[in-house]
């Protein structure tokens, strides 16, 4: 791939309002999270001189200077990798919304920081339905009791739900991963018609195009917009 970020940033755009036509949505209803995992501060500036709104990271510490850095461009961050407990109160401090919610106890320790802070915690629930030992998130026979478990809590709103599923070369072969995301979230909501479950976190560089056909609202885009990644 020749082309610099922004060029790669209106490719991506591209793609996702081909896709959302496809599917009959409004592109606009599709949020870019551009990830920056291992990707250079100046690389960032650019895909947000292009356009680009929010930005997703893996890690807490490699966000921690990379956010100091881009205050003043008053960046929207989320977090797209896993979460550990014992970093839950740096990560309610640095990022808007956490897409990693996989346990009641780090629920529970994001509330409380966000009480601490006076903030109020944004994060979907990540859910592993290929069942692979490798990855985090809940099982889907858990999420209705730990969404119940949340609501105890006042300072922490679950927003929706994430997903990654195992990798495959086609695209056409997770579809069925994305599309039960869909439903799981739409029976969730069914369940508690208070809560505010719009989003879904599904689709990256090889298969957010199929991820938006099946209901994608955020879409985690890092090697389609910089390139491969350098080694961590």
């Amino acid at each position: 791939m020749g082309e610099g970020v922004r060029e790669r940033v209106e490719q991506v755009r591209r793609r996702i309002a081909e896709a959302a036509g496809r599917a009959g949505r409004n592109p606009d209803d599709v949020e870019l999270v551009a990830v920056t995992k291992t990707v250079a501060v100046s690389r960032i500036r650019e895909a947000r001189d292009a356009g680009v709104k929010v930005f997703g990271e893996n890690r807490v510490q490699e966000a921690r200077g990379k956010v100091a850095l881009l205050r003043s461009l008053s960046l929207q961050w989320h977090l797209v990798g896993h979460l550990q407990t014992n970093k839950s109160k740096l990560a309610v401090e640095l990022f808007d919304l956490v897409h990693s919610l996989d346990s009641v106890r780090l629920a529970a320790s994001m509330d409380r920081h966000g009480a601490a802070l006076g903030k109020q915690v944004r994060a979907l629930v990540e859910v592993n339905l290929g069942g692979e030992s490798g990855k985090s998130g809940i099982r889907e026979v858990e999420l209705l009791s730990l969404l119940q478990a949340c609501r105890a809590f006042t300072h922490l709103t679950i927003e929706g739900l994430m997903t990654l599923p195992p990798f495959h070369r086609n695209p056409q072969d997770v579809r069925p991963f994305f599309r039960r995301l869909r439903v799981i979230r739409d029976q969730a909501a069914a369940a508690h018609p208070d809560s505010q479950l719009h989003h879904l976190s599904m689709g990256m560089s090889n298969d957010f195009e199929v991820a938006i056909e099946e209901g994608a609202t955020l879409v985690r885009v890092g090697t389609a917009i910089f390139g491969e990644r350098m080694p961590a």
